[in-house]
């Protein structure tokens, strides 16, 4: 088998195109997460602590030789992106619990009944036609 067409029969299998577009649309959603807590979220937690940005806190260590740059633990950036984890996470949770209760509601739902046997829809003519010749 040709190197190409091999690749052409992995690339077009459902599972890659999936996995694609369930990585699209999760970098789309991730920046509208990022958005929600950066613009929404973080402004009133910054205003709550006394108008702290968070992304600008950090610690900034001393030079150990001189000339060399000092060393600066960004510890805002960290926190910042937990509460990107906590939303994106809060969120996926929210949405998998709503998916899970409609399925209980779908499983719910009572079946049709299932249509009678070939032999019994058979005997239930013959018995109505028996009913007719004997009126």
């Amino acid at each position: 088998m040709s190197f190409v067409k091999e690749f052409r029969e992995f690339a077009v299998k459902g599972n890659v195109v999936d996995m694609a577009v369930g990585i699209i649309i999760g970098a789309a959603f991730g920046k509208i997460v990022s958005s929600l807590v950066s613009d929404v979220v973080t402004p009133p937690l910054g205003y709550l602590i006394g108008g702290v940005d968070f992304t600008k806190l950090a610690i900034t260590l001393p030079a150990i030789a001189e000339g060399a740059e000092p060393v600066t633990i960004r510890y805002g950036t960290f926190l910042q992106a937990t509460f990107d984890f906590v939303i994106v996470a809060l969120a996926i949770f929210m949405l998998v619990k709503l998916i899970n209760r409609l399925r209980r509601a779908e499983e719910a739902k009572p079946a049709a009944p299932a249509p009678p046997p070939k032999q019994e829809v058979l005997l239930e003519e013959i018995r109505d036609l028996l009913k007719q010749q004997q009126r």
